[in-house]
């Protein structure tokens, strides 16, 4: 089922009778419920969304509770899980008092279940002979403690599966580490300007083949959102709901520009508070910055390379996929789901007689200081210098002000 305006947001009562209407005659009486949800790096009427879901099923179920799907992220502390829900701590206390909010742990293999694996041969066939290697599948032993899982998030078009939502939820959203560091790598070989608002490609087929492992009842909750305006919300099996919703994504979070840009600033939103999420400004706008041209996160707040991550980014730097592909022995050790985020943050490029051409200039305008923009391969820009009115409406002279960007993507139209 389905509820679409594009001619006015859906308003909080919209969600909550579409969410009461789509589980009023689940079986769900005197079942254990989990939802499955996004962190804060996603926009989301995650508010409305929680009192519905509650409200909807408290009086039915034997437990609500919500696992946050972080991926790799950085566990969120309890301050922020209610500022995401929007709930103070007394509510928690009291109103939510029995409804439990955990955050996956993907580094904690006493929280994670192997539930399967997807062979090397089978990896080739989903990758169309891209990649062959086995993948163990790892996933949050805690929702094996529910009768039904319920997916609740987004869809956007995305740099590694296309188009984010649906199964993503589960896997990275909850899953362990080795099937995630596959098909992020798989993504960057086919490279991001190839499978970013592509609907069906190798990676879902992976990421369908390891949640048909998952032997729950499942439903999920798909969003179309812009900012702050909720346009559509469908509810169905994963890949049923998944599919309708980036259809409407195709239509409402792509855009299509006539000509390339020189000079594209990109300005991240404050929910993005490293430059691991705020790649996402480079992924959205890579296909409309011309050969030469140069992308520019603007991003004052940012002070972090990544809070997890950082570490071995700092030590292989930003390069292209190419880079990595010829001198794959050294770089053996470092996690595919790493190597992916600097190829897509650097974009696409040659490596050719040990010389690296990127097709663009990635410049950073943060505070991350110049010293260590330069020894990750990338460029410094003061952000006090930088006045985003100077981009504004210029588009006839190649510059091109994006504000929040990273969730619609910018392609050219030929």
């Amino acid at each position: 089922m389905q509820h679409v305006n594009l001619q006015q947001p859906l308003s909080e009562e919209d969600i909550a009778d579409f969410v009461n209407e789509a589980l009023a005659h689940e079986s769900i009486d005197r079942k254990r419920l989990l939802f499955i949800i996004p962190d804060s790096t996603r926009s989301m009427p995650m508010p409305a969304m929680f009192r519905a879901l509650v409200a909807a099923t408290e009086r039915r179920a034997e437990a609500v509770d919500f696992l946050i799907a972080l991926g790799t992220h950085p566990p969120m502390p309890e301050d922020a899980i209610n500022r995401l829900i929007g709930v103070n701590q007394e509510e928690r206390n009291t109103r939510y008092a029995a409804v439990n909010i955990f955050n996956h742990e993907w580094q904690n293999l006493d929280r994670l279940q192997h539930i399967g694996t997807i062979e090397a041969d089978e990896i080739a066939e989903l990758s169309n002979g891209l990649m062959r290697q086995k993948a163990a599948v790892l996933v949050n032993k805690r929702i094996f403690d529910y009768d039904r899982v319920i997916l609740v998030g987004p869809v956007f078009p995305h740099e590694v599966v296309g188009f984010s939502g649906g199964n993503k939820y589960f896997f990275p959203g909850v899953a362990g580490a080795e099937i995630l560091n596959l098909f992020h790598w798989l993504g960057a070989l086919i490279t991001n300007p190839v499978i970013n608002g592509t609907k069906h490609t190798p990676v879902r087929a992976v990421i369908d083949k390891a949640a048909s492992m998952i032997h729950l009842e499942k439903r999920c909750f798909c969003l179309n959102v812009s900012g702050s305006r909720t346009h559509g919300i469908f509810y169905g099996e994963p890949e049923e709901a998944w599919s309708v919703a980036a259809d409407l994504s195709a239509q409402t979070h792509i855009v299509y520009k006539e000509k390339p840009y020189r000079s594209v600033l990109a300005m991240a939103p404050e929910m993005y508070d490293d430059i691991w999420v705020a790649g996402k400004c480079m992924y959205k706008l890579e296909p409309v910055v011309a050969d030469g041209g140069e992308l520019i996160i603007y991003a004052p707040h940012i002070s972090e390379i990544s809070y997890t991550h950082g570490k071995l980014i700092r030590r292989i730097g930003y390069h292209t996929r190419d880079y990595f592909l010829a001198q794959m022995d050294k770089f053996r050790d470092v996690p595919g789901g790493i190597l992916a985020h600097s190829t897509h943050v650097r974009g696409i490029g040659t490596f050719e007689n040990g010389v690296e051409k990127p097709r663009i200039q990635v410049t950073l305008a943060t505070q991350i200081p110049r010293d260590v923009c330069e020894s990750i391969n990338l460029g410094y820009r003061d952000p006090s210098t930088i006045n985003p009115e100077d981009w504004r409406d210029k588009e006839h002279e190649g510059m091109l002000l994006v504000e929040h960007a990273g969730e619609v993507l910018y392609r050219l139209k030929s």
